[in-house]
């Protein structure tokens, strides 16, 4: 941890990760919330339920949210039967029903940790073997989290508790501090308040733009917020996977691409291993970590949550970061091959399907 008001931590390897989640959760004196769109029922999974489901027998509050969609094909009833057995609050976010099919959309996108509302973790790291070099080796998932204490795991907890307790419209805490926050993307105020954030820190940019995302399908007032940046001399750098693991995405990406290129966006595509980090730095300054992609589900239609601040040693960790993924990605040029016929009729389809992929 790094010293401050808010004391931060960075993460890029889920072995870590892993381990010092355990070491918290194991630490635990009162309580332990836990929210993750993916919790697989693997080698990770197993190991991380053992812990939850230790400090829940020793009489600790445990409760954990849990996407119905995202984890899917990943959880089991033997993982869900296992920790509700020993004591802990298990809950499925929006399982399919029948008679309420358009909500099985909108998703618990966030990947949350709080410990005694001291410590919380945050960010793009799912819980499963895929993130873990012992477990996965060289092709584990490339991924960002962030450690975090003070003010900030108040502030995480009380985002966990108004989605656990379907008051998501309350106001939350005020931050106590000017430099850092945590948002959820659906506030009291705003409906889509990381949109209008992202947007207002590009728009503050004065020099540099770092920005990593493994799905980049923005609206039209975050392209047109990068590529005016880009043309009062912002050097603007986006790097994302080099082929997206969802064909739609595809379609549509090279498109904006192109349409940001013309505008002075320099765009990489990672091509190491799969790119699942979301980042952004401005200026070396502003930080953004978090689970919130630069898409419309994210942006617009499912729950997510991102921290939001002001500090230069986080920021310096994000662009030496982002330097080193780098050097495993190619810059693409403004010179595209052709795209197949199908990607090119497809592509409109998609564009307007964005809110669903």
């Amino acid at each position: 941890m790094w010293p401050g008001d808010e004391s931060f931590g960075l993460f890029t390897e889920g072995d870590s990760l892993y381990a010092a989640m355990q070491a918290a959760i194991r630490a635990a004196e009162r309580e332990v919330v836990l929210e993750s769109y993916i919790f697989a029922d693997d080698e990770v999974g197993r190991a991380l339920a053992d812990v939850l489901a230790e400090r829940a027998r020793s009489g600790i509050d445990v409760r954990v949210h849990l996407d119905a969609a995202g984890s899917l094909f990943w959880a089991s009833r033997d993982l869900d039967r296992f920790l509700r057995d020993s004591g802990v609050t298990l809950r499925w976010f929006h399982r399919w029903h029948w008679s309420r099919p358009l909500r099985y959309n909108q998703r618990n996108h966030r990947k949350l940790l709080v410990v005694d509302r001291r410590q919380a973790f945050l960010g793009g790291f799912n819980i499963h073997r895929e993130n873990s070099r012992r477990h996965y080796g060289e092709r584990r998932w490339r991924d960002t989290h962030v450690a975090m204490t003070g003010d900030l795991a108040t502030q995480a907890q009380a985002a966990f508790e108004a989605l656990w307790q379907r008051c998501l419209w309350r106001a939350l805490p005020q931050a106590h501090s000017s430099s850092a926050v945590v948002l959820p993307n659906k506030t009291a105020d705003c409906a889509h308040r990381l949109r209008c954030v992202f947007a207002a820190m590009f728009a503050s940019a004065q020099h540099h733009i770092e920005l990593t995302t493994p799905y980049f399908v923005p609206d039209g007032w975050t392209q047109q917020a990068l590529g005016q940046a880009a043309e009062r001399g912002v050097s603007v750098r986006l790097l994302v996977p080099r082929k997206s693991d969802v064909a739609p995405i595809r379609w549509i990406a090279r498109r904006i691409y192109a349409r940001l290129q013309c505008r002075g966006v320099r765009v990489f595509g990672y091509h190491t291993r799969l790119l699942h980090a979301k980042t952004v730095t401005i200026d070396g300054d502003w930080v953004s970590v978090g689970t919130a992609n630069l898409d419309y589900r994210s942006l617009f239609v499912n729950h997510e949550l991102n921290l939001c601040a002001r500090n230069r040693t986080l920021a310096s960790a994000l662009t030496t970061q982002f330097e080193t993924d780098l050097a495993d990605a190619e810059e693409f040029t403004t010179t595209w091959p052709r795209q197949r016929t199908m990607a090119r009729v497809l592509a409109p389809v998609a564009w307007a399907a964005r809110r669903w992929l």
